[in-house]
């Protein structure tokens, strides 16, 4: 029997880093000196992960309080003023139903389909996700519906595929239901591998169950009776929730032989990836899974025709499956009230870099960049000056300010350069080289690439020779021409969507900064004062009092002079790290 009063605490990855488990012993030690009756218990990431660590106190009193940014020293002083005192400390509170708190507005701009249940549920309990309505849809479907119902009422939703490609996801499933085959497949493509992007493994981690309803329904709806989720080992604690949610499943009778007494079987099996980008591709997923090298391979034939062991595989991503029992269970036409014509419902991002709200936020299709950014994300970090946002991992490309009023779809993003991907959004600030960005994507493409075909593994490094030489102050004339040149060989005769997409990056910084690259290569600077071949540290002499603070910091040497008399930096041992400006208290130090 649930107690009254409940108090949950936030325990994804995000919440483990910032000291979660610390409050949590907290907790319990104060619950119990107090002999205060309470159910304790821990939820995933609600989105809020700048201001981990959260702590939810649901009673009678108040309602639903959440509080944020906490440390495990801040823990009796709440819980003493709310449990004891009745006076909850508003200058802790992030979310509350009745004292609103100081991100409830950043919450009320979203729109939570994926993340209904993460920070609400605990992850490990299926009785949390069945008293959420979990396993309805699946009941629903299984008992009133027959699989081409299903596919109908999916391709009615307006979903389309959340992994990056956007294909419509009830198109899809019919392709693999319409093959003739002994045996099908479902596989989950959990392989989150681009720079900045969180969202696959925070659901897994928040809420595996509304993952393996969806996988259970397309299974239903395709004929398959098998299924895999391909996730990298590196998310442990995503690989642990899983395995626990599939065992508590079987043993409710929503996996396995005969589920609910439907004739419908289903096995689930987690795969644990290595970790290789490359493996994000459907083709190269389904050689890894065969215990082959992660490869691709090309198509036709595609994975609905001859996938997994070459029987007919439908695969989605994460993202798409959390969707699917929502939209079963509140139907196609609620679904497809959010969104935009072509690009319904909503969509997962993972705000990171230059952002105060860095996290996790789900947004209606269609709302601006500026929007995302500015209402949702709180703005830029320091409140410096915009100056680009990456969308699509290293796949994508950097929109600049001019475009931030693009709407968040599938086709307008395609329009300015960039991809929707699978949800990763790098926002950048003044101080960013966009040359030196580029370079850093097209250096992971190039360590990624598997090899296979040669305009990736051999276009790409061309590439990022001339972009370290530009970034070294060593480019040429001609070289911007050259890096346009290989972007659309390499886009044209790459196998997978890797190499076609890895010039994204390349071309859009080339499209909307190319003054920063003309800077780079004729006057041999860095606008944004980031490129370190091509910055130096300076002293002041009018400013310079002597006091050796720079000369101390220096981790190398480099700074020459006595007390009180103007200091030297020696430009040849310089390495530029930037730790005299940082020493200095006068602005005596300055870079150029």
């Amino acid at each position: 029997m649930e107690k009254a009063l409940r108090i949950k605490v936030g325990l994804a990855s995000c919440g483990i880093a910032a000291g979660g488990l610390d409050v949590l012993e907290k907790v319990e030690a104060f619950l119990k000196d107090h002999q205060v009756e309470a159910q304790l218990d821990h939820t995933g990431c609600a989105g809020m992960c700048y201001a981990e660590v959260l702590m939810e106190i649901e009673d009678e009193d108040f309602g639903s309080t959440m509080y944020g940014y906490l440390s495990a020293d801040d823990v009796d002083d709440i819980l003493h003023a709310h449990l004891i005192d009745k006076k909850p400390l508003p200058e802790h509170i992030v979310v509350s139903e009745k004292f609103g708190g100081s991100e409830k507005e950043i919450i009320d701009y979203q729109t939570r389909i994926v993340l209904r249940n993460c920070g609400v549920i605990d992850p490990e309990s299926i009785d949390e996700y069945i008293s959420r309505g979990g396993y309805e849809a699946l009941k629903k479907t299984l008992t009133d519906l027959s699989p081409f119902d299903v596919i109908e009422e999916i391709k009615q939703s307006g979903l389309r595929g959340r992994g990056g490609g956007g294909f419509p996801t009830g198109i899809k499933w019919e392709l693999t239901y319409k093959e003739q085959s002994d045996k099908k497949y479902i596989i989950c493509n959990a392989d989150e591998g681009d720079p900045g992007a969180f969202m696959d493994r925070s659901v897994l981690e928040g809420d595996p169950h509304c993952v393996l309803e969806g996988m259970l329904i397309a299974g239903y709806a395709v004929g398959a009776d098998e299924g895999y989720i391909y996730c990298r080992a590196e998310y442990p604690l995503a690989v642990k929730r899983l395995k626990l949610a599939i065992d508590k499943a079987t043993e409710r009778g929503f996996l396995g032989e005969n589920i609910l007494d439907s004739g419908f079987n289903f096995k689930l099996t987690v795969y644990e990836g290595a970790g290789a980008f490359v493996c994000g591709e459907e083709t190269a997923l389904i050689a890894s899974i065969e215990g082959r090298r992660g490869m691709p391979r090309i198509r036709p034939p595609y994975p609905a025709q001859s996938g997994l062991w070459g029987k007919p595989t439908n695969n989605n991503n994460v993202e798409t499956y959390a969707n699917i029992a929502w939209i079963m269970r509140n139907g196609a036409k609620k679904y497809a009230k959010f969104g935009t014509e072509k690009s319904k419902g909503t969509k997962v991002f993972a705000l990171t870099g230059k952002i105060k709200n860095g996290g996790l936020v789900e947004v209606p299709m269609g709302m601006t960049l500026r929007d995302v950014i500015y209402k949702v994300g709180g703005g830029i970090l320091d409140d410096k000056k915009f100056k680009a946002v990456q969308l699509g991992g290293p796949s994508g490309g950097c929109i600049p300010e001019s475009l931030l009023d693009t709407p968040v779809d599938y086709d307008s993003l395609v329009k300015t350069g960039a991809i929707m991907g699978s949800g990763g959004m790098v926002v950048m600030d003044e101080t960013t080289c966009m040359v030196d960005m580029a370079r850093f994507f097209l250096n992971f493409t190039q360590d990624e690439s598997c090899g296979k075909c040669t305009f990736c593994r051999i276009g790409t490094k061309r590439m990022l020779e001339i972009l370290n030489r530009i970034t070294q102050g060593k480019g040429e004339e001609g070289d911007i021409e050259k890096l346009e040149e290989l972007s659309v060989k390499i886009k044209k005769g790459s196998l997978c969507g890797l190499g076609q997409t890895a010039p994204n990056p390349v071309l859009t910084t080339i499209k909307y900064f190319r003054h920063e690259y003309e800077t780079h290569i004729k006057d041999k600077t860095c606008p944004a004062g980031l490129c370190k071949d091509l910055i130096k540290y300076e002293i002041i002499e009018d400013k310079c009092i002597g006091c050796g603070a720079c000369k101390r910091a220096c981790p190398v040497d480099a700074i020459a002079g006595e007390r009180k008399e103007v200091h030297i930096i020696n430009q040849d041992t310089c390495i530029k790290c930037g730790a005299c400006m940082t020493a200095c208290k006068f602005d005596a130090v300055k870079k150029s």
